[in-house]
């Protein structure tokens, strides 16, 4: 198609301008006169003289020639995107990585450039790598784009989960990683069925969080800086209140916008416990994680801080139990940074796909080594020196003193029986 208008295009040049010489190239050839309209011949030396309307010509011709040249342009556009069009689109799944430091989380605000997330970094990498096409990027919806867990700002993920319908390129993970920043990596792709939705087929979240030791310092026994260890009877005693959480609860005092009696304020948890601690940099650290079927805003930044607040002295024992009721309960919120999502889980889809022999199981076994070295080399390190520039834990440990843990308590004891109104909790 390009060939015939670049040719028709070539003979409007000619019918303009003139026949060419074959041996003279594209010079307008001098026809003998016709009768009785004999011109006399010019003195040598003399410049010949150029017909304006031949000039004309030329004009006309190079316009000609430009339009030709845009259409030209326009047939190869269109017939890449045929070739993409002939590519194979499917539904596949893309293990992520990111550090969320500088990030207002990772959900997309369309039509928001105001704040930047994840989600903006890898809808413009897909669109520049040619696995989605433009329109896709404005409206995600038209890739079938779900994410496995909405991460809040500053929070990082080692173990996210995106489920969307891409073009297969070749080297489509080398390609779509190279137009993102190291901090944000694709660590794993893989074929999925063409109705999975990484959210609603998610079974259950994994996240760690990453805090300084000395937040379980006792306030009154103990050094408040990072020369403090962890000592095991301390690190039992944390273990012993996170397993308090295991089973189901009412997190209304978890998170905001949620009332004592909304069925949607119970929440499953699987596991909770802290792990060994370890020394970065001459800062000892320690690492909790939680399993849970799903998680509420700032829920598990709470779990960990009426944790913390208890450990240090600040609030009793009994506050945990006291939270899951329906009283308003004071409580207090850790800091973001140390908050990162581990792995997402897969059990019934990997039960009933897994090995039917078309698709592969969701488990990233194979993806592990590199999910640590991402972890080592964007996480973890991102974490420690923030927490060395900006103090964000030993700050915020400084305002569990305002905080009024005994409250709820007093206010029950003068009200009797008598249960609050079903207010959500406020940020």
């Amino acid at each position: 198609m390009a060939i015939r208008v670049v040719r028709a295009a070539a003979g409007a040049v000619r019918r303009a301008c003139g026949p060419c010489s074959p041996s003279l190239g594209p010079r307008l050839l001098r026809l003998p006169p016709m009768a009785g309209n004999v011109e006399a011949p010019a003195p040598v030396g003399a410049r010949p003289e150029r017909d304006p309307k031949a000039r004309g010509g030329w004009r006309g011709g190079a316009r000609i020639w430009e339009e030709t040249e845009q259409q030209a342009k326009k047939l190869r556009s269109a017939s890449d995107a045929e070739q993409h069009r002939k590519l194979p689109k499917r539904k596949i799944v893309l293990l992520m990585g990111y550090s969320g430091k500088g990030y207002h989380g990772m959900q997309r605000n369309v039509g928001s450039s105001q704040f930047k997330t994840i989600e903006d970094d890898l809808v413009s990498a897909l669109v520049r790598s040619g696995c989605i096409p433009e329109n896709h990027g404005e409206d995600m919806r038209k890739m079938s784009f779900q994410r496995c867990a909405r991460t809040d700002k500053g929070v990082s993920a080692a173990g996210q989960v995106v489920s969307l319908k891409v073009w297969l390129i070749d080297d489509i993970l080398e390609k779509i990683n190279g137009h993102l920043p190291p901090h944000i990596r694709i660590l794993g792709l893989k074929r999925v069925t063409g109705g999975f939705n990484s959210k609603n087929k998610c079974d259950a979240r994994t996240y760690l969080y990453m805090l300084p030791t000395f937040a379980f310092a006792h306030k009154d026994h103990d050094v408040q800086d990072e020369s403090y260890r962890l000592s095991a009877d301390t690190l039992r005693r944390v273990n012993a209140l996170l397993a308090c959480y295991k089973g189901t609860h009412n997190f209304h005092n978890f998170t905001s916008q949620k009332g004592p009696r909304e069925a949607s304020a119970r929440r499953y948890i699987l596991d909770m416990f802290c792990e060994e601690p370890f020394v970065r940099e001459g800062m000892e650290f320690a690492v909790i994680k939680v399993k849970g079927q799903s998680f509420m805003t700032h829920q598990i930044r709470k779990m960990v801080g009426l944790v913390v607040a208890v450990i240090k002295g600040y609030a009793p024992e009994s506050l945990l139990e006291r939270s899951w009721g329906e009283a308003k309960v004071d409580v207090p919120k850790a800091p973001g940074l140390g908050l990162v999502l581990e792995r997402v889980h897969f059990d019934k889809y990997n039960q009933r796909f897994g090995n039917d022999g078309l698709h592969e199981p969701l488990d990233w076994t194979q993806e592990e080594a590199g999910v640590a070295a991402f972890k080592e080399q964007h996480i973890y390190p991102t974490i420690i020196s923030t927490e060395r520039q900006e103090r964000s834990m030993a700050r915020w440990l400084g305002t569990l003193p305002v905080h009024d843990f005994d409250a709820t308590a007093h206010a029950a004891a003068s009200l009797g029986a008598k249960a609050p109104s079903p207010l959500g909790d406020s940020d």
